[in-house]
């Protein structure tokens, strides 16, 4: 079975132990301490001696690693080494896989090269690039014959991910500029000061989800309606409570607001049913039939980003329930249907 990513990063973390001139002859313990720092620091995750011991094996006899690296046991100095004084899996020619999957990814890194908080690891990126020989050219189109990129446009407030990355990391409260969309063309700004907590993606677009010091809430803010963004010398405390693996649980979108989900459920045509099978909505999406019926059920907070998908369905859908959202979607269908019929 091919290694995951963290177990890759654990063999490179071991291979620089093993050889390490000035601390020759590293035990187990050694060993994971090294992974856990390198990997999680102070986070509090742990990694136990029987994982290196299987990461030790898999480097010594995984074929589809190719290390097959002499590491040995030295019994007076209780400690592992390399038989081979010259080898580190560092020394290991890539193949023509590796090479191929090495180029998609520099690639589709490529196409972030503008974008700033891409920036800081534009020297990496080309690192790997000389390693294997790859200058991932612009003006070069050779692949548009078999592959096509689908490109980040560029979009207002990108600029501000860097320093709102380092304030999360720093637990800095930020002030700044934001536009209110109004109905007319007047443009209004508030002043806004938060204490910033997590930057989403959502379609091509930016978010911070930040605790808003005047209204006393979580509070969701467009990257593309920020201005003068200024990183305040003042620190905050996180809240223990906030998760942001939990936070948009039942949200479809960024939208998140201060109620329970409702049962959704809306009648499909065969099509697209499939097409939600294959890519579902809603990590709480079922697909239940009855009979020839396909019916689609969500456990989801109505939000706008929910009705627009739901309008966006139009005549392939039936909104069972709730009773609320069927008929609102039935007012829009209808307001929509009048526009569209006068003349």
């Amino acid at each position: 079975m091919p290694a995951n990513k963290y177990a890759l990063l654990r063999y490179r973390i071991i291979d620089r132990c093993l050889t390490n001139v000035g601390k020759p002859y590293p035990n187990k313990e050694v060993l994971r301490q090294a992974c856990e720092n390198a990997l999680y620091g102070s986070f509090g995750e742990n990694i136990s001696e029987s994982t290196i011991e299987k990461d030790l094996w898999a480097m010594r006899n995984e074929s589809e690693l190719g290390y097959y690296a002499p590491i040995a046991y030295h019994r007076i100095e209780k400690g592992y080494y390399y038989e081979d004084p010259e080898y580190s899996i560092n020394n290991i020619s890539l193949n023509q896989d590796d090479i191929d999957a090495l180029t998609l990814a520099t690639s589709t890194l490529y196409q972030f090269r503008n974008t700033p908080l891409f920036k800081q690891y534009e020297h990496a990126i080309e690192k790997i690039v000389a390693r294997i020989s790859i200058k991932p050219d612009a003006n070069d189109h050779t692949a548009d014959a078999f592959i096509q990129f689908e490109e980040a446009p560029e979009v207002k407030g990108i600029e501000f991910l860097g320093p709102l990355l380092q304030a999360i990391q720093n637990h800095a409260s930020i002030s700044f500029f934001y536009e209110k969309f109004s109905i007319d063309d007047n443009i209004e700004l508030e002043t806004r000061t938060t204490n910033p907590y997590l930057l989403k993606e959502y379609r091509n677009r930016w978010y911070l989800i930040a605790w808003d010091l005047d209204k006393k809430g979580f509070r969701t803010y467009g990257l593309d309606r920020i201005s003068e963004l200024d990183v305040l010398k003042e620190t905050f405390e996180p809240d223990p409570t906030f998760d942001p693996a939990r936070f948009f649980t039942h949200s479809i979108g960024i939208t998140e607001i201060d109620s329970m989900p409702s049962n959704v459920e809306f009648l499909s045509s065969t099509l697209l049913a499939k097409y939600l099978a294959s890519q579902p909505l809603h990590h709480s999406q079922q697909i239940k039939r009855k009979g020839k019926l396909v019916y689609i059920q969500l456990r989801v907070l109505i939000t706008y980003e929910l009705l627009s998908i739901l309008r966006s369905y139009g005549k392939d859908i039936e909104v069972t329930q709730p009773e609320s959202l069927r008929l609102r979607m039935r007012d829009d269908l209808e307001l929509a249907f009048k526009q569209y019929s006068t003349t």
